[in-house]
């Protein structure tokens, strides 16, 4: 093992203890989703408060495995503040980096200098039955983003 696989296992081990961005958002700019993954038993709901077309705030409640949990702390921290076309642009890297979105065209190389933490979850691939784990959350906030999404 390297000492970057060593950096991400910190990482990954880290957003699991200490996930950020825990809790739940009330209000009538925030929208609620609910996520879970019947493969493994994990459970998440994303709560966003979006204000003028970027997300304001972010919260997550749930339970799973460490990759679904961190996953879900990483995502928190990359999406706060976005607006939601730079929360689709991310949402779109993280996906390519870990094989499970498609584009068209020639697909471009996900910049891990762009992408931060998140290359944290790029060991994912190596284990195609966790990449249902790591998408979850990210899955669940796009459902929240949704003009279908309810408020809270």
């Amino acid at each position: 093992m390297n000492d970057l696989d060593d950096l991400y296992r910190e990482i990954i081990l880290d957003h699991y203890k200490n996930p950020r961005n825990q809790g739940v958002l009330e209000g009538p700019t925030v929208h609620a989703e609910e996520g879970f993954n019947p493969l493994c038993g994990d459970e998440v709901k994303v709560y966003v408060q979006v204000e003028d077309g970027v997300v304001h705030d972010i919260k997550i409640t749930g339970q799973g495995c460490s990759i679904s949990r961190s996953s879900a702390s990483l995502m928190s921290q990359a999406v706060k503040g976005q607006s939601l076309d730079e929360v689709k642009a991310t949402v779109s890297r993280f996906k390519r980096m870990i094989a499970v979105e498609e584009t068209e065209d020639e697909p471009e190389p996900v910049d891990l200098r762009v992408i931060g933490e998140l290359a944290a979850l790029q060991g994912v691939v190596k284990f195609p039955v966790r990449i249902k784990c790591a998408t979850l959350a990210w899955n669940t906030l796009m459902l929240a983003l949704d003009e279908e999404s309810h408020s809270v």
